[in-house]
């Protein structure tokens, strides 16, 4: 077959093209990882997409399985990160915060008045942290610590907390103060491992399966158990 060659004056065509196809791929992605920034109303992040940082004032935060985010933070709303996602920090101040399967948290996870959820085979960075609120761990990895003031703790089957757990003793200026239902539950599940120590500046209940390991504690008495539930207060 013949072969066609394509003339000197059809290159530079050639590369204009590919220049303008270049520079709309660059823009698209560019508008794909724009922050948003809200007062009042929720965020989504769309499934599998790239954004920039979310931010809201009176509202909640949701992030789509698979979604990239840099920061994800609002004041009065929850966050909900799915499946697979991948974001730098989650914050809140009156909500409570999940992550998802597989997540991949760079930073930290904080709430000051709600819960903290993170669910099977997902790694955060840095410290997970609240005060006044629950933190539930399966399966989780935690580069930093386990903080809180007036919650329960859950390190639960498989996990693994490096930086250790500190429960604060409660202090006046931090306002809104609730107070729990009775002494925080500490409980550091089968085959799970607190690298750190564990401190405990208040009263605590802590209960340590017989499968898990833990670093030095500090203000409580440790409480074996072998079942696959701690036992009931």
């Amino acid at each position: 077959m013949p072969t066609t060659r394509r003339r000197p004056a059809d290159r530079p065509r050639m590369l204009s093209l590919a220049l303008a196809l270049g520079l709309t791929a660059a823009t698209a992605s560019a508008a794909a990882q724009q922050d948003i920034d809200k007062v009042n109303g929720a965020i989504s992040a769309v499934a599998g997409a790239e954004h920039g940082d979310l931010s809201t004032v009176n509202g909640s935060i949701t992030i789509a399985d698979g979604a990239r985010v840099r920061d994800a933070t609002t004041v009065n709303g929850s966050v909900r990160a799915g499946h697979d996602v991948r974001v730098a920090d989650l914050s809140t101040v009156n909500g409570s915060i999940r992550v998802g399967e597989r997540a991949l948290v760079g930073g930290s996870i904080e709430t000051v008045n709600g819960s903290i959820f993170v669910d099977a085979g997902s790694r955060v960075g840095a410290d997970v942290e609240t005060v006044n609120g629950a933190i539930g761990l399966v399966r989780t990895e935690v580069g930093g610590g386990v903080n809180t003031v007036n919650g329960d703790v859950t390190v639960g089957i498989g996990s693994r907390v490096r930086g250790g757990i500190k429960v604060s003793k409660p202090n006046r200026s931090w306002v809104p103060l609730q107070t729990t239902r009775g002494k925080p539950r500490i409980i550091i599940g089968p085959q799970a491992v607190v690298d750190g120590p564990l401190v405990f500046e208040r009263e605590v209940v802590l209960y340590v399966h017989e499968t898990a390991r833990i670093g030095p504690v500090t203000g409580a008495q440790a409480v074996s158990y072998s079942a696959a539930t701690a036992p009931k207060d």
